[in-house]
């Protein structure tokens, strides 16, 4: 499997403006998700492209986080830990997704690691 980028999020703390600045800039189509507080960001017209989510920031210092895709989230959750990052959020399921956990590098900075499963509850 390539480790690569396969989801991002955007912490906003007025997703209306951030989808009409991204939409402008960029020609990003923005949809709110129904029920939720959360946006998915589609960055082609054809669906080809990097989707990513936009929400309402939960802390003053919340960053953009970038999804990596991996084929075990138990396995790299370990290898994380072993090369001196940290988990600072635990595997969660997205139920009929996947799962996720996110965690820091050496120096701090954060990132998730995304495992697609359909059978996730």
């Amino acid at each position: 499997m390539n480790h690569t980028i396969v989801f991002f999020e955007i912490p906003s703390d007025d997703p209306t403006k951030l989808k009409d600045f991204y939409g402008n800039l960029f020609g990003w189509r923005i949809e709110k998700v129904d029920g939720m507080d959360y946006w998915f960001v589609h960055t082609t017209s054809d669906g080809t492209g990097l989707t990513g989510g936009m929400m309402k920031r939960q802390s003053p210092q919340q960053p953009v986080l970038n999804y990596v895709g991996v084929e075990s989230i138990d396995t790299h959750t370990h290898r994380i830990q072993q090369l001196g990052g940290s988990i600072v959020v635990p595997k969660q399921a997205v139920p009929g997704m996947g799962w996720f956990a996110v965690a820091t590098d050496p120096d701090g900075n954060p990132f998730a690691i995304w495992q697609e499963d359909s059978q996730a509850k």
